[in-house]
């Protein structure tokens, strides 16, 4: 990844990007099913950020992807809402092939939380 490390964070340009999932489970969440979703978002979010074509769409998935993360933060998550803020992602993002990799596994790590509930 370009750009300088600071903290546990790569500054991108203007973008700042948490290196949140590159040490396993974080210890707030023990071994609940989310922890893939955790990283999932993380992972897209990396990504994104790094990506530096315009996208038309990129407030939108931006949103979406805090709001996944925040769902799966929820002792219960709401399956449909997970799905529907994937749903909003992979419609922003779904044409660009270079964040294919990444989408995939957000959305296995969705449809894995909800098969879990």
């Amino acid at each position: 990844m370009q750009g300088r490390r600071q903290g546990n964070r790569y500054v991108l340009g203007e973008t700042q990007v948490l290196e949140d999932d590159r040490g396993g489970a974080s210890p707030a969440l023990g071994d609940r099913t989310d922890v893939g979703l955790h990283g999932a978002v993380a992972r897209l979010r990396r990504e994104l950020a790094a990506y530096q074509r315009p996208l038309p769409d990129r407030s939108v998935a931006e949103d979406e992807l805090d709001a996944l993360a925040a769902h799966a933060a929820e002792p219960v998550p709401d399956t449909e809402r997970l799905r529907h803020s994937l749903l909003l992602v992979a419609a922003a993002l779904g044409s660009v092939s270079a964040l294919s990799g990444a989408l995939d596994r957000l959305r296995e790590a969705v449809e894995t939380l909800a098969a879990s509930r």
